[in-house]
């Protein structure tokens, strides 16, 4: 009898862990909807109570004195990249996503090799899964001095962290100079963003108060992955004043949480605030049944909305069809939805109302607002703006817009494909 007892308890235990590991596989964001306790209007990107709401709720303060250039593909963006990267005197911190052997590689292995043996001091995590270089590859790095490790290595003793990755791309040099955005280490990022082979991304280089908070978050990763947590004016320069020009601009790190995370409500809050025009760009556009409500909310006041995504050259099927399963829903509500035509759109920028800008490695799935660590720069600033429009409407041109009325007519098979990807969506 004791023994039937215990295999029962033991059978009621096992059970018990296996769904909480199902439930914290599959969670997703707890945010429904963006109000106000007055009943009024949420604030919209011109008003200074928006600025106040999203530096609390996003746990990023917003700053003056930043210059931001914006790059739209890789020919724009490797070359300055290199530069920069040779032009280190002290530190480099790099932390990227994506990585694999090529070309590109090469030139990556060769800077940091050379920058290395010159004194400064390189330090290199790359993500466990999203990096496939090979062993001799880092070894090369390490015998250089270059001190790179892995993040969150997959394992048994570590399958809870499995799921959350580093999606986030990092690079600070002399703690000075920043870039995130979408890129990684991959021949596929050369060219010019319009024909097939060559991805169309959007990276940002800054300077100014926001680059320790990129820096920041190279340290918060760095401090799990190696146990070292890392201070000091070479990474932190405490005497930074900001400049009361340039940008007004901060990074957002988001980072995996029980509860809502910062990359939710920023998002949530910025759909919501939009008064006048809301254009998203992302590559893996998969918004949730209440992110969608708030978009539809948005185009429904009278907001001009529109979302660019990947089109049939998605490099992740699944996501394209779990994104497609509501385009209905969007298009009837007014919606503009646009395919990337030719290559692989894999940017992941916002403007709202030609004011509120944001680059980075975000995007507009349940994976980067739940599972992953992610960086965005944030940008509050006319010029910054315009240019992203500027860039959304260049992009239309090699893009297809979807018809609702054509849309329609697709055949069952598409249907079940949408339904399938769909029922997966929290996970891919």
């Amino acid at each position: 009898m004791m023994i039937l007892v215990a295999i029962v308890l033991g059978a009621l235990v096992l059970g018990l862990l296996v769904l909480i590991a199902l439930l914290s596989a599959v969670k997703g964001t707890p945010v429904c909807d963006v109000e106000t306790l007055d009943g009024q209007q949420v604030p919209g990107v011109n008003d200074p109570s928006f600025r106040c709401a999203v530096e609390l709720l996003s746990r990023t303060k917003l700053q003056p004195g930043h210059q931001v250039e914006l790059f739209i593909n890789g020919d724009e963006t490797y070359p300055r990249l290199w530069d920069d990267l040779r032009g280190a005197r002290e530190s480099l911190t790099v932390q990227l996503y994506y990585c694999e052997e090529g070309r590109m590689a090469d030139t990556f292995q060769q800077i940091l090799v050379e920058r290395a043996r010159a004194g400064v001091k390189v330090l290199f995590l790359y993500d466990a899964f999203g990096t496939s270089f090979p062993e001799e590859y880092v070894e090369a790095l390490k015998g250089a001095g270059v001190k790179a490790e892995p993040f969150r290595p997959i394992s048994l003793l570590t399958a809870q962290k499995m799921q959350h990755r580093a999606h986030i791309r990092v690079v600070c040099i002399d703690g000075t100079i920043g870039w995130t955005g979408g890129f990684g280490i991959s021949d596929k990022w050369f060219g010019g963003g319009r024909i097939e082979g060559e991805w169309r991304d959007s990276n940002v280089r800054f300077t100014g108060p926001a680059v320790r908070q990129l820096q920041a978050a190279f340290v918060a990763c760095w401090a799990e992955a190696t146990g070292d947590l890392l201070v000091g004016d070479m990474l932190f320069d405490g005497e930074v004043t900001p400049d009361e020009g340039g940008v007004l601009a901060a990074v957002l790190h988001g980072s995996p949480s029980v509860g809502s995370t910062e990359a939710e409500r920023f998002l949530a809050l910025s759909i919501a605030a939009a008064r006048e025009r809301l254009w998203i760009t992302n590559a893996y556009f998969v918004p949730d049944r209440d992110f969608r409500r708030l978009i539809v909310a948005a185009a429904r006041r009278g907001v001009d909305t529109r979302i660019l995504t990947a089109g049939e050259s998605s490099d992740i099927k699944s996501t394209l069809h779990a994104g497609r399963a509501h385009y209905e829903e969007l298009l009837e509500a007014g919606v503009r939805l646009f395919e990337y035509r030719d290559t692989m759109m894999h940017a992941k920028t916002l403007v709202v109302d030609g004011m509120w800008g944001a680059c980075g490695s975000m995007n507009a799935d349940n994976r980067s607002l739940s599972f992953n660590e992610e960086t965005m720069l944030l940008m509050l600033d006319p010029g910054v703006g315009a240019t992203l429009e500027r860039h959304f409407t260049d992009d239309m041109a090699h893009a297809d817009e979807i018809d609702l009325a054509v849309f329609r007519q697709r055949g069952a098979w598409m249907r079940l494909r949408e339904r399938m990807a769909h029922q997966v969506r929290r996970v891919l």
